[in-house]
């Protein structure tokens, strides 16, 4: 009787899901391994939305107030867009928040406040892409779907020794994932990919010794493994500068709303001038410099009479200032103002 040959898939499955349900990671949008409880489409979908280009560390605070306030999509789809924009600041990418509500108004109202169960639908949703569609159609349906983060990107560019720098990468990584991915359990395939990039297969000295997939890895003994995927040379960022101005009356600070389109969109925000290429002629009493992504910029603060206070905004009390919701890059800037008036 002749021994049949293994099935490499399956045999790459096994290995990776067996070492998944030891291991796995305990998330608070995920239903661990070997439970009985149906993932939450809606929660996976929040926490996918809210990990794009954000670490499980800062996501992971972010997510539980979210679903206290906000349980299900409908509550979602139902709040104003000023409460969801100030509960997402500090995350970053805020378009994924204006996103956020109309993909959670367009389920409720066009999908009776259920998610479409497929990747052709999901990305019919606004804000969800590939990726996404894939990781929640995988994860919360159980579809079969090649599901390719930053994590799993690098895991099979390892695996596979694809060398071919990024982003020319990703069909090639795509097509090596897809055969692999099993019929039953293709979410926790999904999720075991997900944490062996974040655990073991780490873009610094990853622990191979501690790797199920170690013995056919075929970049393992490669000296030069971390510089896997390939990346390409990064390119200098513009330097923009800015002035916000600091407008305060009777214990409040004026406050104003970026427009909903443009960077930091739909924010509360200090008024000030447009961010340009030069340096202000105006001498602001603090500073502070941010990095988004195309650009950094410097942003000087300038006090101002409360007679500036022209226009649409809002006098908000200065003793609850950390509830207004200001982005990351405005709240550094009155913090660092607040600390060299005290």
């Amino acid at each position: 009787m002749s021994v049949q040959p293994s099935d490499p898939a399956a045999d790459f499955a096994s290995r990776l899901l067996g070492w998944y349900d030891r291991a796995a990671r305990v998330l608070p949008w995920r239903v661990p391994p070997g439970s009985v409880a149906i993932p939450d489409p809606y929660r996976v979908w929040l926490a996918e939305i809210m990990l794009q280009q954000t670490t499980v560390a800062a996501v992971a605070g972010y997510f539980q107030r979210f679903v206290e306030r906000w349980p299900t999509v409908e509550a979602l789809a139902a709040a104003a867009d000023a409460d969801v924009m100030a509960a997402w600041a500090g995350l970053g990418y805020y378009a994924r928040a204006r996103n956020l509500l109309a993909c959670a108004r367009m389920v409720a109202d066009h999908y009776g406040g259920c998610f479409p169960d497929d990747e052709a639908g999901l990305r019919t949703l606004p804000g969800v892409g590939d990726y996404t569609a894939a990781a929640v159609a995988a994860i919360a349906f159980g579809r079969v779907a090649t599901v390719v983060d930053a994590n799993i990107e690098r895991v099979i560019a390892r695996h596979r020794l694809i060398e071919i720098p990024l982003p020319a990468a990703k069909k090639a990584i795509r097509a090596a994932l897809a055969p692999l991915v099993p019929v039953e359990r293709p979410g926790d395939f999904a999720q075991a990919l997900m944490d062996l990039g974040a655990t073991i297969c780490t873009p610094r000295t990853p622990a191979c010794a501690l790797c199920p997939l170690m013995s056919d890895c075929r970049g393992r003994t490669r000296a030069d493994l971390e510089r896997i995927p390939v990346k390409p040379p990064k390119k200098a960022k513009p330097h923009r500068h800015g002035v916000a101005y600091w407008i305060e009356r009777d214990g409040a600070l004026w406050l104003v709303r970026r427009p909903d389109k443009g960077m930091l969109g739909g924010m509360r925000a200090l008024p000030g001038g447009a961010w340009e290429d030069a340096p202000p002629a105006e001498s602001g009493t603090v500073s502070v410099d941010h990095s988004f992504t195309h650009f950094d910029l410097t942003l000087s603060l300038v006090r101002k009479d409360a007679g500036d206070s022209a226009g649409e905004g809002e006098w908000w009390p200065l003793s609850a200032l950390d509830d207004a919701g200001l982005p990351t890059l405005y709240r550094k800037l009155t913090d660092k103002m607040r600390k060299d008036d005290a």
